[in-house]
């Protein structure tokens, strides 16, 4: 350990990560030869989580809301535009390159298509060994040992060492993907989208994988996803994102009994129910109106447009609801009428 203690340790009075006010931008292509400024595209608006040992937080929204980009920007990947982001209190971007590398062993990412994140040339061995070579770590006996073990701990046959990613299946490559992210010995996962290139029955295969290497590793996990019904299985705090901000967080439970803001309410309907008993399953929550463009300029709340409560009322045109603490006190939302029952059909 450095004198900058940026190798895995956990102080347990503060977050693992904690990402303060984050926003990034980028710039967008001119739509013609007349624009000399490119317009700016706001990928993300001020997002702020925390994040504690062994916790699993799921990040959803749909697509084009930010979650990735925050992923990336946590990374470092992307320069955030400003905003911080620490990691056991230390802000990752006062840190030199050197320093940066050294620090995002603790943080590994698993991408959604197994295919695209592995080498067609490399085998799946070559592919799990990689980031130890790139950090010179242990012998190559050790390596070989750690690679083998590894390979039993995600539930592969460590005979498929020598086979090439296309002849695996996809959850088989998934399982390489996650061996890969956990030969550095992180503390922190971020799973962008992990299962979702996955048939329903190896999703499960998978989710359960994760829980157990979460208690066998002691992982935290950043859970990327816009599918509601996959998150409810394995996250414990949910974050609901929209155009770039977080606008509802709260415990999984929580946020699938009492929902309080009508786009995690609309989000929530869209699930498939199992119990028809009641006609559950036809209480979906239709959204109006269309979703901004990633150009717009708008006023007051972001999801107004397509918000049958608030799209008529003056405070909801002409004032930005901030994140604050729901009326049950009991998670965060950000509206102006949160809590309030909007029409199902």
């Amino acid at each position: 350990m450095n004198d900058l203690n940026l190798e895995n340790h956990n102080n347990k009075n503060i977050p693992l990560l904690e990402v303060k006010n984050l926003v990034q931008h980028f710039k967008g292509r001119r739509e013609s030869l007349v624009d000399f400024v490119p317009p700016i595209v706001k990928a993300v608006r001020g997002v702020s989580f925390k994040l504690k040992p062994l916790d699993t937080l799921g990040l959803v929204g749909e697509s084009g809301c930010g979650k990735s980009t925050v992923a990336l920007s946590v990374l470092r990947i992307h320069k955030p535009t400003s905003g911080e982001v620490f990691l056991d209190g230390m802000n990752i971007g006062l840190l030199k390159k050197n320093e940066l590398r050294i620090l995002r062993k603790r943080i590994q990412m698993v991408l959604q298509d197994p295919l695209s994140s592995l080498s067609p040339r490399k085998t799946i061995r070559e592919s799990v060994i990689e980031p130890l070579k790139v950090h010179k770590i242990g012998t190559k006996i050790d390596q070989d040992n750690l690679v083998k073990k590894l390979f039993n701990q995600v539930g592969l046959d460590e005979n498929l060492g020598n086979n090439f990613p296309h002849q695996l299946s996809g959850g088989q490559n998934q399982r390489v993907l996650i061996a890969r992210a956990l030969t550095l010995n992180p503390d922190l996962l971020i799973l962008d989208e992990a299962v979702s290139a996955l048939d329903v029955s190896v999703q499960a295969q998978i989710l359960n994988l994760l829980k157990d290497l979460q208690r066998e590793f002691g992982l935290a996990y950043l859970f990327i996803s816009h599918d509601l019904a996959v998150v409810k299985q394995i996250c414990n705090r949910i974050a609901v994102m929209y155009l770039g901000e977080i606008v509802e967080e709260n415990n999984t439970s929580e946020i699938f009994e009492n929902p309080q803001h009508p786009y995690t309410k609309s989000l929530i309907s869209a699930v498939p129910k199992i119990d028809f008993s009641e006609g559950n399953n036809n209480n979906h929550i239709v959204l109006v109106g269309d979703v901004p463009g990633p150009y717009d300029i708008f006023e007051g709340c972001p999801f107004m447009r397509r918000c049958t409560i608030g799209k008529d009322r003056d405070i909801c045109l002409r004032e930005k609801p901030k994140l604050s603490l729901s009326p049950d006190h009991k998670g965060y939302v950000s509206c102006h009428f949160a809590g309030e029952e909007i029409p199902v059909i």
